[in-house]
């Protein structure tokens, strides 16, 4: 089913609990803020579309497993594992109530975007939505961010709170342990970079400069994918396209100098 960008979708709460700010407690849902539209596949049998379902089998005699007799194993040593139960794990996670502990405030410019992971929306309940407001436009008022920390089902989480288009996003966050430190041979290798490229790709950069607009771009995948399927499901031929192998760069500075060219019109051409 394909969703036009201004239709109404009735979203549920995941998880409902409280802002914990100061000796304020600010009753909250939580909702999810964002929503992966990849077009979703089925694996089918070649001959008649019939869908392929897949077993819990045993590794050590290929036996089905029934959901019930399925417990969660924390691999202590190859093959060697500790068995949990759903009631522990909640409670290693959840260390009291329900609770967005709000521990700190920073500028949000201190945060590198790669400790984000997934975003939400907090929606306050009636009794907490005037100190909601407050902390809301707090916020807005000082542009910070809050630090805060929270347990969500069987995992504890970091995550940060800011204001956007007048609700409180909560983003969790990625612990500092799980960044990959960027450790590649390629990048160690000492390069000649002449002051010509240099400014040359600023200027490219420059030409290329412009507010960012979220609604200019979309997923021509999806798309693609979508015309396809309404032409097969009509009968029509599908032509696919050679892929195009990408040029390979003879001369850096030759390169940069068409690009500053091509570019430079472009944005001509747009100022009008």
């Amino acid at each position: 089913m394909v969703i036009a960008p201004d239709t109404k979708v009735t979203m549920r709460s995941i998880w409902k609990g409280a802002i914990s700010f100061g000796l304020v407690t600010i009753p909250v849902a939580l909702y999810s803020a964002t929503e992966d539209r990849t077009p979703k596949f089925k694996m089918l049998r070649r001959g008649d579309h019939s869908p392929i379902r897949y077993r819990r089998v045993a590794e050590a005699d290929g036996e089905e497993v029934p959901w019930e007799d399925i417990v969660r194993g924390y691999e202590v040593e190859k093959g060697t594992y500790v068995v949990f139960t759903d009631e522990e794990l909640e409670a290693v996670a959840a260390n009291g109530p329900k609770i967005i502990d709000v521990v700190q405030f920073v500028d949000e410019s201190e945060i590198d975007p790669i400790y984000y992971k997934s975003s939400y929306y907090l929606v306050p309940d009636e009794t907490g939505s005037k100190a909601y407001k407050i902390l809301l436009r707090a916020l807005e008022e000082k542009g910070k961010v809050a630090i805060a920390k929270v347990a969500i089902r069987d995992k504890q989480h970091l995550a940060t709170l800011r204001p956007r288009d007048g609700v409180l996003v909560m983003e969790t966050m990625f612990w500092p342990d799980e960044i990959r430190a960027p450790a590649f041979p390629e990048l160690e290798k000492e390069v000649e970079i002449r002051p010509e490229e240099l400014q040359l790709a600023e200027v490219l950069i420059d030409n290329l400069s412009r507010p960012f607009d979220p609604a200019a771009f979309s997923d021509p995948s999806r798309e693609r994918i979508e015309e396809m399927a309404r032409k097969k499901l009509e009968g029509e031929e599908i032509v696919t396209p050679a892929a195009q192998e990408p040029a390979k760069v003879v001369d850096l500075l030759e390169a940069l100098k068409a690009s500053v060219e091509a570019t430079k019109a472009e944005k001509e051409a747009a100022a009008g």
